[in-house]
């Protein structure tokens, strides 16, 4: 069947797009909320997660303060991506965070609980 497009929007109190950007397209920014450990050499990252989990993102496409589009080393279809874009709202001077995901049809649901309890996560530690 193929995996399907998720589409999700997270509010931060951010008045810098500059904080914003370093958290989710740095190596020490995302240590602080997605994974434990991130390293970055010739446009791949590579996440670990505890002693033994470790995954590789390329990163595919960005514009700086804007998004950063990644592509799994180890997924399978070709199309699949996830992506983190900065949105601005001109009207609270906020931020809002748009996750682009990729899940088959029967881990939708558990995809958006991740993303959810990932953001809460960079909420929380970021003062976002």
């Amino acid at each position: 069947m193929g995996k399907e497009k998720i589409r999700l929007e997270y509010m931060l109190k951010a008045g810098s797009g500059n904080i914003v950007w370093s958290i989710i397209s740095t190596p020490s920014g995302l240590e602080t909320w997605f994974a434990d450990k991130v390293t970055f050499k010739d446009k791949v990252f590579t996440f670990h997660w505890g002693k033994t989990e470790t995954r590789q993102v390329e990163v595919v496409n960005f514009r700086v303060n804007s998004f950063i589009r990644f592509r799994w080393l180890d997924d399978e279809d070709p199309k699949a991506y996830f992506e983190l874009k900065m949105v601005y709202n001109e009207l609270t001077s906020d931020y809002m965070l748009e996750v682009i995901d990729w899940a088959e049809p029967d881990e939708i649901e558990d995809t958006k609980e991740l993303w959810d309890s990932e953001i809460e996560k960079l909420k929380r530690v970021s003062g976002l």
